[in-house]
Protein backbone atom coordinates (compact mmCIF):
# COMPACT_ATOMS: atom_id res chain seq x y z
CA UNK A 1 0.00 0.00 0.00
CA UNK A 2 1.33 3.43 -0.44
CA UNK A 3 1.27 5.35 2.72
CA UNK A 4 2.76 6.78 5.57
CA UNK A 5 1.90 7.23 9.05
CA UNK A 6 -0.66 10.03 8.47
CA UNK A 7 -1.22 9.45 4.82
CA UNK A 8 -3.61 7.92 2.93
CA UNK A 9 -3.62 5.03 0.14
CA UNK A 10 -3.96 6.59 -3.25
CA UNK A 11 -7.58 4.78 -3.66
CA UNK A 12 -8.53 5.83 -0.01
CA UNK A 13 -7.44 9.82 -1.36
CA UNK A 14 -9.84 9.28 -4.12
CA UNK A 15 -12.18 8.21 -2.98
CA UNK A 16 -12.38 10.82 -0.07
CA UNK A 17 -11.66 13.34 -3.04
CA UNK A 18 -14.99 12.40 -4.50
CA UNK A 19 -16.82 12.54 -1.37
CA UNK A 20 -15.52 16.17 -0.56
CA UNK A 21 -16.12 17.32 -4.60
CA UNK A 22 -19.36 15.86 -3.94
CA UNK A 23 -20.63 17.66 -0.68
CA UNK A 24 -18.71 20.69 -2.23
CA UNK A 25 -20.96 21.13 -5.45
CA UNK A 26 -24.24 20.03 -3.19
CA UNK A 27 -23.32 22.97 -0.70
CA UNK A 28 -22.50 25.95 -2.97
CA UNK A 29 -24.11 28.44 -0.51
CA UNK A 30 -20.96 27.42 1.65
CA UNK A 31 -18.05 28.75 -0.64
CA UNK A 32 -19.64 30.87 -3.26
CA UNK A 33 -17.23 31.67 -6.36
CA UNK A 34 -14.54 29.05 -5.27
CA UNK A 35 -13.83 26.57 -8.11
CA UNK A 36 -13.50 22.73 -6.81
CA UNK A 37 -10.51 22.21 -8.98
CA UNK A 38 -8.38 25.02 -7.18
CA UNK A 39 -9.27 23.32 -3.92
CA UNK A 40 -8.53 19.31 -5.28
CA UNK A 41 -5.19 20.69 -6.44
CA UNK A 42 -4.06 22.02 -2.94
CA UNK A 43 -5.37 18.88 -1.40
CA UNK A 44 -3.35 17.27 -3.76
CA UNK A 45 -0.28 18.29 -3.09
CA UNK A 46 -0.81 18.14 0.84
CA UNK A 47 -1.57 14.20 1.67
CA UNK A 48 -0.95 15.61 5.39
CA UNK A 49 -3.86 17.69 4.89
CA UNK A 50 -5.82 14.95 3.01
CA UNK A 51 -5.39 12.55 6.11
CA UNK A 52 -6.84 15.14 8.68
CA UNK A 53 -10.33 15.34 6.54
CA UNK A 54 -10.02 12.24 6.20
CA UNK A 55 -10.02 12.38 10.24
CA UNK A 56 -12.90 14.57 10.15
CA UNK A 57 -15.13 12.63 7.88
CA UNK A 58 -13.99 9.52 10.08
CA UNK A 59 -15.73 11.02 12.94
CA UNK A 60 -18.78 12.33 10.73
CA UNK A 61 -18.28 15.93 10.83
CA UNK A 62 -18.52 16.25 7.36
CA UNK A 63 -15.88 18.67 6.49
CA UNK A 64 -16.70 21.24 3.94
CA UNK A 65 -14.93 24.29 2.63
CA UNK A 66 -16.69 27.19 4.21
CA UNK A 67 -13.73 29.88 3.42
CA UNK A 68 -10.55 31.42 1.61
CA UNK A 69 -7.89 33.01 3.40
CA UNK A 70 -6.88 36.13 1.23
CA UNK A 71 -3.35 36.45 3.59
CA UNK A 72 -2.57 32.76 3.65
CA UNK A 73 -3.83 31.86 0.28
CA UNK A 74 -5.22 29.00 2.12
CA UNK A 75 -8.98 27.72 1.88
CA UNK A 76 -10.27 26.66 4.90
CA UNK A 77 -12.40 23.60 6.12
CA UNK A 78 -14.52 22.85 8.74
CA UNK A 79 -16.89 20.85 10.02
CA UNK A 80 -20.16 21.19 8.86
CA UNK A 81 -22.02 18.04 9.82
CA UNK A 82 -25.56 19.20 10.73
CA UNK A 83 -24.71 18.65 14.68
CA UNK A 84 -21.52 18.03 16.69
CA UNK A 85 -19.74 15.06 15.03
CA UNK A 86 -20.78 12.04 16.41
CA UNK A 87 -17.34 10.51 16.65
CA UNK A 88 -16.29 13.18 18.72
CA UNK A 89 -18.78 13.60 21.47
CA UNK A 90 -19.03 12.86 25.12
CA UNK A 91 -15.39 14.12 25.92
CA UNK A 92 -14.17 17.40 28.24
CA UNK A 93 -12.34 20.31 27.69
CA UNK A 94 -8.72 19.24 27.72
CA UNK A 95 -6.17 16.95 29.27
CA UNK A 96 -6.05 18.88 32.80
CA UNK A 97 -9.72 18.24 32.94
CA UNK A 98 -9.75 14.72 32.28
CA UNK A 99 -6.47 13.88 34.91
CA UNK A 100 -8.45 16.07 37.26
CA UNK A 101 -11.35 14.05 37.02
CA UNK A 102 -11.44 11.82 40.01
CA UNK A 103 -14.49 9.63 38.97
CA UNK A 104 -16.23 8.68 35.28
CA UNK A 105 -13.86 9.80 32.96
CA UNK A 106 -14.72 10.18 29.99
CA UNK A 107 -11.96 8.19 26.97
CA UNK A 108 -10.43 11.42 25.62
CA UNK A 109 -10.89 14.95 25.52
CA UNK A 110 -11.77 17.73 22.74
CA UNK A 111 -7.99 19.23 22.87
CA UNK A 112 -5.91 16.20 22.38
CA UNK A 113 -8.60 14.42 19.91
CA UNK A 114 -7.95 17.63 17.67
CA UNK A 115 -4.17 18.25 17.68
CA UNK A 116 -3.93 14.21 16.67
CA UNK A 117 -6.34 14.65 14.03
CA UNK A 118 -4.02 17.94 12.54
CA UNK A 119 -6.91 20.20 13.45
CA UNK A 120 -8.02 23.09 15.48
CA UNK A 121 -10.89 23.36 18.02
CA UNK A 122 -12.90 26.58 16.42
CA UNK A 123 -12.63 30.01 17.76
CA UNK A 124 -15.76 31.78 19.15
CA UNK A 125 -15.24 33.69 16.65
CA UNK A 126 -14.85 31.06 13.66
CA UNK A 127 -17.99 29.15 15.90
CA UNK A 128 -20.19 32.46 14.85
CA UNK A 129 -19.07 32.68 11.06
CA UNK A 130 -19.97 29.37 11.27
CA UNK A 131 -23.58 29.48 12.04
CA UNK A 132 -23.84 32.05 9.94
CA UNK A 133 -23.59 29.76 6.93
CA UNK A 134 -26.79 27.99 8.05
CA UNK A 135 -27.95 26.32 11.75
CA UNK A 136 -25.45 23.96 13.13
CA UNK A 137 -26.19 22.01 16.87
CA UNK A 138 -29.66 22.48 17.49
CA UNK A 139 -29.58 19.65 19.34
CA UNK A 140 -26.22 19.13 20.45
CA UNK A 141 -23.45 21.92 21.38
CA UNK A 142 -19.69 22.06 20.44
CA UNK A 143 -16.63 23.07 22.89
CA UNK A 144 -14.84 26.29 21.27
CA UNK A 145 -11.22 27.28 22.22
CA UNK A 146 -11.34 28.75 26.12
CA UNK A 147 -9.35 31.71 26.57
CA UNK A 148 -6.68 31.67 29.46
CA UNK A 149 -8.71 33.84 32.49
CA UNK A 150 -11.80 31.50 32.21
CA UNK A 151 -9.56 28.26 31.80
CA UNK A 152 -7.55 28.81 34.65
CA UNK A 153 -10.83 29.00 36.69
CA UNK A 154 -11.80 25.53 35.97
CA UNK A 155 -14.49 26.51 33.28
CA UNK A 156 -14.44 25.66 29.44
CA UNK A 157 -16.77 27.44 26.80
CA UNK A 158 -19.18 25.81 24.13
CA UNK A 159 -22.16 26.45 21.88
CA UNK A 160 -24.84 25.56 20.32
CA UNK A 161 -28.25 27.28 17.92
CA UNK A 162 -31.21 27.78 20.08
CA UNK A 163 -34.55 29.78 19.24
CA UNK A 164 -33.03 30.93 16.19
CA UNK A 165 -29.77 32.14 17.47
CA UNK A 166 -26.03 31.22 18.87
CA UNK A 167 -25.42 31.17 22.48
CA UNK A 168 -22.20 30.47 24.03
CA UNK A 169 -21.79 29.14 27.62
CA UNK A 170 -19.49 27.55 30.25
CA UNK A 171 -19.57 24.80 31.78
CA UNK A 172 -16.83 23.18 34.30
CA UNK A 173 -13.62 21.72 31.95
CA UNK A 174 -14.18 18.05 33.20
CA UNK A 175 -17.75 17.99 32.16
CA UNK A 176 -18.92 15.76 29.22
CA UNK A 177 -22.16 15.27 27.80
CA UNK A 178 -23.63 12.83 25.06
CA UNK A 179 -24.70 15.35 22.82
CA UNK A 180 -21.35 17.77 23.37
CA UNK A 181 -18.81 17.61 21.00
CA UNK A 182 -16.38 19.59 19.11
CA UNK A 183 -16.02 20.85 15.70
CA UNK A 184 -12.62 21.49 13.72
CA UNK A 185 -11.22 23.65 11.21
CA UNK A 186 -8.34 22.69 8.83
CA UNK A 187 -6.89 25.35 6.91
CA UNK A 188 -5.04 24.18 3.33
Amino acid sequence: MDMNKKGLSLEKQNELLNLLKERFEQNIHRHENMDWNDIETKLKNSPEKLWSLNEMESTEGEPDVIGYDQVTGEYIFCDCSKESPKGRRKVCYDREALEARKKYKPENNAIDMANDMGIEVLTEEQYRELQNLEPFDIKTSSWIQTPDAVRNLGGALFGDYRYGQVFIYHNGADSYYGVRGFRGLLRV
